[in-house]
């Protein structure tokens, strides 16, 4: 039997959700799997060989054929730490990268969390990227950084992580994520979605995390702009929240109003799916996404994306669903997409969501099984 370590260092909610998919997709392996939580991130992400080193050492010293880690491992000090972890094939997933994140002034000096995913890239057999915008950023960044060091900079890093990596996007679950499984459907009533709207208005989804990265002063100006135009419209703001998040929301909650049917983080899975199955326009406003996993799942319920022309979002779609960006200010990318918007729900349009079928994990699981192949041992297989 396969047996496989899993590390995510930082599991996030996206990061859990391609654990999960993965383990569930082979079952056949045998896995031990490691995690730390999301809080806490410059600790984390330069502490977690550490915390592993000492308090799961002999859970990490196991015989392995396979190990795989997410970008937020610090694997070059944990193989320091633990030597047995150097001789295992090593696969190293990319749900993001520090080179690609708009950062404020003050963090932009702080380069230890771009070394820290070169390192980490460099122990690594094969890197995998959950999309070509992930790992074109990400070797981009490196030559910049390189480029930027005073000496004894090795030549061709670029070029070799180049040829070790590949594109795997985070799958889509062939069912729906369940801690409990239960035994039915809710009744359409128990659903808890109320769209207020007797179905005459354009019924819009925004689901991400309440973050400054995911654009909340273009949303702000997407309402404002949607009110500017008298479109009928509700809102339905779905997403993580945070103690502590941008004003922008509180102002869109405010300006929407009425418009407004649900504003945050719907814990329940079948309220969840039913607003995603029962929207029309799924949109997003991000500064940086680097797959997009809620708009895809969105779109695999049945909605129509409206995207920005930029970040991921152009490999996913077809460019009637992507509205420009580059170059306009806030208030033109918001007549924009509002302009893509009247287009795609024009009466009489028609209009069909992507083909999803492409992201979901029984399409994928043979391409991840064909980098599995080529790292595992002969009798590994």
């Amino acid at each position: 039997m396969t047996r496989v370590l899993l590390l995510s260092a930082y599991d996030a909610e996206s990061h859990r959700y391609w654990r999960r998919g993965l383990v569930e997709a082979f079952p056949e392996w045998q896995w031990q799997e490691l995690t730390l939580p999301p809080r806490y991130f410059s600790w984390r992400i330069r502490g977690n060989s550490l915390s592993w080193a000492f308090s799961a050492r002999e859970l990490l010293e196991q015989p392995y054929d396979l190990l795989i880690t997410t970008s937020m491992t610090d694997l070059a000090a944990l193989r320091g730490f633990v030597p047995q972890l150097a001789v295992i094939p090593t696969l190293v997933y990319f749900h993001e990268n520090q080179f690609a994140y708009p950062v404020t002034d003050s963090a932009r000096a702080d380069v230890a969390p771009q070394i820290g995913n070169l390192y980490t890239a460099l122990c690594a057999d094969r890197v995998v990227f959950n999309s070509a915008w992930n790992r074109d950023t990400f070797l981009h960044g490196v030559r910049q950084l390189l480029q930027k060091l005073p000496d004894q900079v090795p030549v061709g890093l670029p070029d070799r992580l180049a040829s070790r990596s590949c594109v795997l996007p985070v799958p889509l679950r062939d069912r729906p994520l369940r801690e409990k499984p239960l035994e039915e459907e809710p009744a359409v009533e128990e659903s808890g979605v109320d769209w207020r709207d007797n179905g005459q208005a354009r019924r819009l989804l925004w689901v991400a995390r309440w973050e400054y990265d995911k654009g909340p002063g273009l949303l702000l100006q997407i309402v404002r702009e949607l009110q500017r135009r008298q479109v009928n419209f509700r809102l339905c703001l779905l997403g993580q929240q945070f103690r502590q998040q941008p004003v922008e929301f509180a102002e869109v909650c405010a300006l929407a109003g009425d418009y407004l049917v649900q504003a945050g983080y719907e814990p329940d899975v079948h309220h969840y799916r039913a607003w995603l199955a029962s929207g029309d326009v799924v949109f997003s406003t991000a500064e940086h996404e680097f797959q997009g996993i809620a708009v895809q799942e969105a779109m695999a319920a049945g909605c129509l994306p409206l995207l920005p022309d930029r970040l991921a979002y152009p490999e996913w779609v077809s460019r009637e669903f992507l509205y420009p960006v580059e170059g306009l200010d806030l208030e033109q990318q918001a007549s924009a997409a509002v302009d893509r918007l009247l287009v795609l729900t024009a009466p009489g349009a028609t209009v069909e969501a992507p083909d999803t079928t492409q992201w979901l994990w029984r399409q994928q699981k043979t391409a991840y099984q064909r980098v599995f192949d080529q790292l595992l041992p002969r009798d590994g297989v």
